[in-house]
Formats: C-alpha cells, structure tokens, sequence
C-alpha cells in the first residue's frame, strides 16, 4: 500500500511539472504558422504586382510597335518630303538640329498636334499610341547611277530617303510607356 501511495505521489508531481509546457508548445507552433501563412501572402501579392506591371509594360510594347508599322505604312504613300518642316505639322518634322532638345523628349509633343494618333488602337491601354516622323537625311548612291537608269535623263532612282519614326506606346496605367524608334529608308518616286 506505501507503495502504492508513492505511485500515486510520483504521478500527481510529474502531472504538475508538465502543466503548461504543452500549451506553451501549442502556441509557438501557432505563431510559427502565422508567421509562414503572412510571407506567403505577402509574397502572393507581389508577384501579383509584378505580373499586372509586367503585362502592362507588354501592353505599350505592342502599341509602340503598331505605331511604327502605322508610320512605316504612311511612309509607303508619301510622294515628296515637302511635307516635313521645323513646325512638325501632322506629325512631319525635319530633323532637330544638334544644339536642341530631341523632337521626341520636347514637351507636350505627344499630347498636341506634334504626333500622331495611330490608327491601330489596342483594347486595354489608356491612351491611344502616337508616332512622330522626321526626315533624317537624303542619300545619293553615284557609283549605282549607271546601273540603275539611263545617267543622262536626270533620274532619281539610286537616291534614298532616310526617315526617323518615334513611337510611344501607353499600357494599362500612365506609368507604363514605352517608347521604339527605328530609321526608315525609301526610294521616292
């Protein structure tokens, strides 16, 4: 029976030694998987910002883009460069000099009459992509002169036009433009 007793003394001291430590236990583990669960959120939601940014960046990429091909095809119906002047009319402007300011970076020049709305607006982008043109210089091949045409009728047949398109294309938010430019070179006719 003394034996018993001491059993039973044994037990009711180990029973309150361990009182507590299993909660304590219960809630480290608790904050542990709060902790995990709130970096996964927050990691979620960036990358959610990244691929939302990422996409609207593609977006003004490809209104960029089909601002060019609108201005390469304008370029393809032109006759004359009579039309390009230092006052940009219709988008047409003839090169800046070196002491200046780009065409392109002047203010308000894609917002007034100094560009030009593309005619390939893109659903989803805030603002419709515009492009600038500027005659960039004339390029006259001599040494291919008598291979081309007859030298003695004057024509113009071996000289090349040599244009500068800027294109700026919005996405989804204002924040996300692009701008693409290329040079573009044609025969006249």
């Amino acid at each position: 029976m003394l034996r018993d007793g001491l059993e039973m003394k044994q037990r009711i001291y180990s029973l309150k030694k361990q009182t507590g430590v299993a909660l304590f236990i219960s809630l480290v583990m608790l904050l542990v998987l709060t902790i995990i669960g709130v970096s996964a959120v927050q990691t979620t939601s960036l990358e959610e910002r990244m691929a939302r940014n990422s996409r609207d960046r593609l977006m003004a990429f490809q209104a960029a883009e089909s601002a060019l091909r609108d201005a390469e095809a304008f370029l393809e119906t032109i006759t004359t460069t009579a039309l390009f002047s230092d006052a940009g009319t219709g988008g047409l402007w003839t090169i800046a000099p070196f002491s200046t300011t780009a065409r392109w970076m002047q203010p308000n020049i894609w917002t007034g009459a100094g560009s030009v709305v593309a005619a390939n607006a893109l659903q989803g982008v805030i603002a419709a992509p515009r492009f600038l043109i500027e005659h960039a210089a004339t390029l006259v091949r001599e040494e291919n002169a008598y291979q081309l045409d007859d030298p003695y009728t004057g024509s113009s047949s071996d000289r090349i036009e040599v244009f500068r398109i800027t294109a700026r294309g919005v996405g989804g938010t204002q924040n996300a433009r692009v701008l693409l430019q290329s040079t573009y070179g044609r025969i006249l006719d």
